[in-house]
């Protein structure tokens, strides 16, 4: 059997890193945390509060996809955090070899409470906006992608993805 990728995935504040660590203790696989492949002008620029476009996430995308190679081709299985906000992110990922997408759905409500209460990170709670707009939901043609209820306890999310459990 090929090395396995998941990609867990959703915007700002969903719980892609918490779930993704969790998830990949779980499973006894590697995690690879999405944004640690942004360039530093990417980091920058959100920290200014900028939103980043498809040129910006480009050089990102194609650093993650090279890591997910890098796993695939050292045969290790691999659990991935990245917001894969729209269809051709997601698809730059497949192309590496991802075989499963968790989308986290939580309610926009939900996602700026948590922003607004979390330390500051890259993400400021007003690039909320930005992410739900760029947001493409999966859709019914992306049978590589199972929507995960996500806003609620970590480990029943966990359990859910492990043990089809909602």
């Amino acid at each position: 059997m090929s090395p396995r990728c998941w990609v867990v995935m959703g915007p700002a504040a969903s719980g892609k890193t918490t779930l993704g660590r969790r998830l990949a203790e779980r499973l006894g696989w590697r995690f690879v945390e999405g944004d640690d492949y942004h360039p530093a002008a990417n980091r920058e620029k959100m920290l200014r509060g900028e939103a980043l476009t498809d040129e910006d996430r480009r050089p990102w995308l194609d650093a993650l996809a090279a890591a997910v190679a890098d796993c695939r081709t050292a045969g290790r299985d691999v659990v991935v955090s990245c917001s894969a906000l729209k269809r051709r992110y997601r698809d730059r990922l497949r192309a590496t070899g991802a075989t499963r997408f968790l989308f986290l759905d939580v309610p926009r409500e939900v996602l700026a409470r948590r922003l607004a209460d979390r330390p500051v990170t890259m993400i400021r709670p007003a690039l909320l906006e930005s992410q739900l707009g760029t947001l493409e939901r999966p859709a019914g043609d992306e049978g590589d992608v199972d929507v995960i209820d996500a806003d609620r306890p970590v480990e029943d999310a966990v359990e859910t993805v492990l043990h089809g459990r909602e």
